[in-house]
């Protein structure tokens, strides 16, 4: 199994993973949060036609996730997976997709992939994250969430790398120019995890397996690699410069497990 994003940010995400075995291989899209040409442009950088893909994943409504979607499933004849409630959000429960409805904590497969969808606190209809699994190796991805939950931890044991959101700096946050509610909503139990908050769901984990941290999602207005890096590093005992970060502009290159 391997993992690359296409950017990370409020202004787009993307991720595709991908699982071999023997001369065939599953890639899946989890979100789709640029417009279909910059979709497929960033897909062409990473080496993969979109048409190789077999299906498009959906964590929630929000535009920097869901973006394109729907014109891309259309556009490159993919399922569509996804919450109900994220469904009715954006209309995806209308005829003409081939929308496959996901349920919390119900692990779906597809082609060689096991895809395990799991609930969070978000500000969204019915907001999802995942794990993926090839039978041999686990991805957690964890973004777009306010606060930790008994579930989060469980679910993430165990991982063999994790996708992680470090969206904002508690002091940057709060120096900012941004409207009182704005702080509000971000810093809630149902928005964005801060370099803090990031850190005690880690720390929190069973890491015994843990080989590839990815830090995510991170404010381009409220935080910085260097912050986000040192805060996840402090709870490994390793060097910032061991973890990675997810940009906006270029995501990260593909990653092995």
């Amino acid at each position: 199994m391997r993992f690359a994003s296409l950017g990370s940010g409020s202004e787009g995400n993307a991720l595709v993973v991908e699982a071999s075995r023997g001369a065939g291989a599953t890639r899946v899209l989890l979100d789709c949060g640029f417009s279909a040409r910059e979709m497929e442009r960033r897909l062409a950088r990473a080496g993969i036609d979109a048409e190789s893909l077999d299906a498009i994943l959906i964590t929630h409504e929000h535009s920097d996730h869901i973006g394109s979607a729907l014109t891309c499933a259309r556009r490159w004849s993919l399922p569509l997976y996804m919450s109900w409630g994220t469904a009715r959000a954006v209309g995806a429960d209308e005829a003409g997709f081939d929308l496959r409805v996901l349920w919390g904590d119900e692990t779906v497969a597809i082609g060689e992939l096991a895809v395990q969808p799991y609930t969070v606190p978000h500000d969204a209809r019915e907001p999802l994250q995942f794990v993926f699994s090839d039978g041999a190796s686990r991805l957690g991805v964890l973004t777009d969430v306010g606060e930790s939950t008994p579930r989060i931890g469980a679910v993430l044991a165990g991982c063999d790398a994790l996708v992680l959101e470090c969206n904002h700096d508690l002091q940057m946050l709060e120096a900012s120019r941004y409207p009182a509610s704005l702080k509000a909503r971000i810093g809630g139990s149902h928005g964005h995890l801060s370099n803090v908050a990031a850190a005690a769901i880690l720390a929190g984990l069973d890491r015994a397996r843990l080989r590839h941290l990815i830090a995510a999602h991170l404010s381009q207005q409220n935080n910085t690699p260097e912050l986000a890096s040192a805060a996840l590093a402090a709870v490994l005992g390793n060097a910032p410069t061991e973890i990675g970060v997810a940009s906006q502009d270029e995501g990260f290159g593909w990653i092995d497990l």
